[in-house]
């Protein structure tokens, strides 16, 4: 009797954390602030470290298109000459490899980040706490975050900093931040999902910011805007720090059994969970199932990557699927898959947040607060919707992965290990 009245106790304790942590996830107000270097704006980044997407990983593990990012940012921040030399920098530890979330940052696929590379500035108003992750290369399925590298690849860096980087500063600085959740919202009423379609967000954002780019650079105004309005998932890169954020806020509180980062790397899966610290659970990353764009197949895809999944973290992407038909449709899925997939998604989470709500599902709140406990349970592991790379770099598809349920029964034993 006295065993079973222990283990209420702690079940108790268990779920009064991770309603904790749901109430703070939902005061979290990000607003973006600023355009800044990564050396000037992240702490502890300096001109020889490198970020990179997902838990930490040795350079000669990294899957084909991350070394590439690796050593092209090498290359384009002057430190090398040549791809070879590069990878021989980061071979002898001149070079510093640290994953995005180490410093608080995320950001897509290979996920790099140098410190001459811009990065949006998302700063929470309730805590003061940042994260950052680096602008959008564009439109083109060749970009160094899905391991590209050539010559128009870096052209279009040099661009991105010099130009856009700071219009934008400008603009967002003239108009004294710019609150994001609102804009989220709003877009999942749009029929975006917010990881892979952000078309209503991007556009939002545009219309937000017109105005003021006309004003504040008149001569990069229209190459600006045209930028934007072929960029269509620009927004991804505002949204994912502000998703960091709202994970951030459930992280580090006692007997809490919620999930606060998932990230991948292209070898490896790995999650965080708020009441164990800093650890990473990893298993190896799973193949994305998906459609594939004309004369690429399955053969030719590399492993799941990115830390854009900080978007299912906290109730977006893959767990707000229902709310983008035209997602679900490109994904290779129909209604009764997205219906089926929001069921299995709230079976997992300690809850919802309320101000995110799916229209096609009567309004529903989306689920957010992945449970290590649930998932164990149930067997059922989150679901991800995700672009797929080449082996070899770029981009060829889009699709839906499953995180490693292995992850989720080592975070549970260390959980249990902790508390007993």
């Amino acid at each position: 009797m006295l065993l079973i009245m222990e283990q209420q106790s702690l079940a108790d304790r268990i779920n009064v954390a991770n309603l904790v942590a749901l109430q703070r996830m939902a005061t979290c107000v990000p607003v973006w602030v600023a355009v800044a270097p990564a050396g000037d704006a992240i702490p502890g980044m300096d001109r020889r470290t490198v970020l990179h997407s997902g838990p930490p990983i040795p350079f000669h593990d990294m899957c084909g298109p991350q070394r590439h990012a690796v050593c092209g940012v090498i290359c384009w921040e002057g430190l090398s000459s040549s791809i070879e030399e590069a990878a021989a920098l980061v071979e002898s530890d001149a070079i510093r490899l640290l994953p995005n979330h180490e410093l608080g940052a995320v950001s897509p696929m290979t996920g790099v980040v140098s410190a001459s590379m811009p990065v949006f500035v998302v700063e929470d108003r309730c805590t003061g706490r940042r994260s950052w992750t680096a602008i959008h290369e564009g439109s083109s399925r060749q970009r160094l975050s899905f391991g590209s590298l050539n010559q128009a690849v870096f052209e279009n860096l040099n661009w991105v900093r010099d130009t856009l980087a700071p219009a934008l500063d400008a603009a967002v600085q003239a108009v004294e931040g710019l609150a994001l959740l609102p804009l989220l919202a709003r877009a999942l009423a749009m029929g975006d999902e917010c990881h892979n379609r952000l078309y209503a967000t991007t556009s939002m954002l545009s219309r937000e910011l017109a105005p003021t780019l006309v004003d504040v650079v008149p001569a990069h105004a229209s190459a600006v805007l045209r930028f934007l309005a072929k960029t269509d998932n620009l927004a991804l890169n505002l949204a994912m720090p502000a998703f960091k954020l709202m994970a951030q806020a459930m992280h580090g509180i006692p007997f809490c059994s919620l999930v606060t980062a998932m990230s991948r790397n292209g070898s490896e899966f790995g999650i965080r969970v708020s009441s164990l610290g800093d650890t990473w659970f990893t298993a190896p990353a799973n193949p994305v199932e998906g459609v594939y764009f004309a004369g690429y197949s399955a053969a030719d895809a590399g492993l799941d990557m990115g830390d854009s999944s900080i978007a299912e973290t906290v109730g977006f992407g893959g767990f707000a699927l229902a709310a983008s038909p035209s997602m679900v449709s490109a994904v290779g899925g129909d209604a009764a898959m997205a219906r089926r997939l929001d069921a299995e998604m709230r079976s997992i989470c300690a809850g919802t947040h309320q101000d995110f709500v799916l229209p096609p599902l009567d309004f529903r709140p989306v689920p957010v607060g992945i449970d290590v406990r649930k998932v164990v349970d149930t067997g059922i592991a989150p679901v991800i919707d995700t672009a797929i790379a080449h082996r070899d770099g770029g981009q060829i598809g889009v699709g839906l992965v499953r995180a490693p349920l292995s992850c989720f029964t080592q975070a549970l034993r260390a959980l249990g290990s902790a508390l007993i």
